[in-house]
């Protein structure tokens, strides 16, 4: 087992240096914090004190990493989290990354230092490669974000299809010319984007790369693409978005430009945020199950804790509904999948 002074060596530091880190001392240098955590890393190294109060104790303490907390969906999976742990006399620990990969770094370390019983993750930055050693310090859950090759449980629903039921609705309603918008690189994105090309391929439609939008997120992305939209040569008729704040500031500035929706542009959403249902027109979205991602996501993590099994391969796939509003078409229906 490597100590302080394995640290300190590898690190090319002193031992008093290591202790100041470690015990966050305020007169340390980023550079030589980044050096103590690289050699504790490639050492496999917890400090001493910490593992020896905590390895036989609970915390009765869930971390949840989640990108950002403005984002409804994250608050509502939360409260969903949440309900359950109380019923299990846990509490959570809410960890915001905002979409720092050394944040996500820095929180992951609450799992190695037996800070807290068990970490979930609703999304994540870093190249699952470094994320999925921590999983050896305690029980690991994927929420929402999915890995394909992996041992930690996932709970989530198909974005692919998903995202090619709602492209199949534009294409229904007449639209040829549909642009889309996507987060960032994650798996999740991807098969969103794979499902709205699988359906504009089945319709032999093309795809056209000024119509796709990487990175957006949230309503003044929305309002800042839609506007991009209307001024390309060739506009599309409609939009396929990755979240109800996407769709609702596209419909804002749609109006501030004196387009009509659905009429001038239709807009889907995702998500069936209650947004969704008081923007006007109300929006066309994919109703995910938020509520029973995040009990389903605690669930399977207290059963890890409480049996104390190895994680082993575990998928729950959760269904979806295409729920359509007036942001497509005035005929209102829904369709479950």
């Amino acid at each position: 087992m490597a100590t302080i002074a394995d640290v300190a060596k590898r690190a090319g530091l002193s031992r008093a240096t290591v202790s100041r880190v470690l015990n966050n001392h305020p007169n340390v240098t980023e550079d030589k914090k980044r050096l103590v955590r690289e050699a504790m890393e490639s050492l496999n190294y917890v400090p001493n004190t910490t593992a020896q109060r905590l390895r036989n104790q609970k915390t009765d303490t869930i971390a949840i990493l989640v990108p950002v907390l403005t984002n409804p969906f994250f608050a509502y999976l939360l409260e969903a989290m949440d309900m359950v742990a109380t019923k299990n006399h846990l509490q959570l620990l809410i960890c915001q990354t905002r979409y720092s990969k050394q944040k996500e770094l820095d929180f992951l370390e609450l799992l190695r230092t037996k800070q807290v019983d068990g970490l979930i993750l609703t999304s994540y930055e870093n190249e699952w490669k470094l994320i999925e050693p921590f999983s050896a310090f305690g029980p690991m859950v994927l929420c929402n974000e999915y890995e394909r090759d992996t041992k930690v449980p996932i709970i989530r629903m198909d974005q692919f299809e998903a995202s090619y039921i709602g492209t199949r609705h534009l294409i229904e309603q007449g639209h040829e010319r549909i642009a889309c918008t996507c987060g960032d690189k994650s798996n999740l994105a991807k098969d969103r984007h794979a499902g709205y090309l699988k359906a504009l391929t089945e319709y032999g439609l093309k795809a056209h790369k000024d119509w796709i939008f990487s990175n957006v997120f949230d309503m003044e992305d929305g309002k800042r693409v839609l506007r991009t939209i209307l001024n390309l040569k060739e506009a599309p008729t409609a939009v396929f978005t990755g979240s109800d704040q996407v769709a609702a500031g596209m419909i804002m500035a749609a109006k501030a430009l004196g387009k009509r929706v659905p009429d001038d542009i239709a807009i889907i959403g995702f998500d069936d945020q209650p947004i969704a249902r008081v923007v006007e027109p109300s929006l066309t979205t994919i109703g995910q199950p938020i509520e029973e991602l995040g009990k389903t996501a605690m669930e399977v993590m207290i059963d890890l804790i409480s049996f104390k099994e190895d994680a082993k391969h575990q998928e729950i796939l959760l269904p979806y509904d295409l729920v359509i509003r007036e942001s497509t078409m005035s005929k209102l229906k829904s369709i479950s999948k």
